[in-house]
């Protein structure tokens, strides 16, 4: 099965006090499988829209977003929950980690959603806990982490189905300078490992980091900068 993405003439518009808003204008762009792809640009140029169209959390009003081989736009509400359960891995700024899980909990709580044959599989869980430094945190929950700790069980839980990419919403947005390293380091480490990752950031640090940069303003890609 391809795990690239492709944006063909990608709109979106939105209906505000009766006027139409064009969000994304018309975005052809294709992220091959082992890229490394940071979306930036000022407020309201389109980023949270096309994050949201990534994530299968919304649709376009016209053109394609294609994942893999599936035209989203043709995907009715269960076939898209189904294809962000199996095939995309959420990393937000705000880790989004539920209180009452326990780190490992946590981790797993993906695969509660699963549809391609998933089960709870606490070994992977353990695997991906060390693999992010916290394999002695497990039964710790997100009030006993620290901000860059709870950012590490976000980058597990995203891994945890084996996506065919992972896309992060400002993953350091919360975090300090050497915590953000940290946290850039393991993505730099996953995508060398051949994981796709497409991370939206206002940060030039952050965005220096991807193989390529894609700049959009007023709904539209203003630029595309190879690193």
């Amino acid at each position: 099965m391809s795990r690239r993405v492709q944006l063909v003439d990608l709109r979106k518009d939105y209906v505000l006090k009766g006027e139409t808003v064009s969000a994304l204008r018309g975005i052809t762009l294709d992220v091959e499988e082992n890229d490394y792809l940071a979306i930036m640009g000022p407020s309201g140029s389109g980023k949270s829209t096309m994050l949201n169209l990534l994530g299968c959390l919304d649709r376009p009003t016209s053109g394609q977003l294609i994942l893999g081989d599936q035209d989203i736009g043709q995907l009715d509400d269960d076939e898209l929950a189904d294809l962000r359960a199996n095939r995309i891995g959420f990393v937000f700024q705000s880790f989004n980690l539920i209180a009452q899980l326990t780190l490992l909990e946590n981790i797993e709580v993906p695969m509660l959603y699963q549809t391609r044959g998933g089960h709870m599989d606490g070994q992977r869980s353990r695997e991906l806990a060390e693999r992010v430094g916290l394999g002695d945190r497990l039964r710790h929950r997100p009030s006993e982490l620290s901000g860059g700790q709870q950012q590490r069980v976000a980058i597990a839980r995203s891994l945890v189905n084996d996506p065919d990419f992972v896309l992060a919403d400002e993953p350091t947005g919360n975090l300090d300078t050497d915590t953000a390293e940290e946290i850039l380091n393991i993505f730099d480490e996953l995508n060398a490992e051949g994981r796709t990752i497409i991370l939206v950031t206002h940060e030039d640090a952050v965005g220096n980091r991807a193989k390529r940069i894609v700049r959009l303003r007023d709904g539209l890609v203003q630029k595309i900068e190879y690193r």
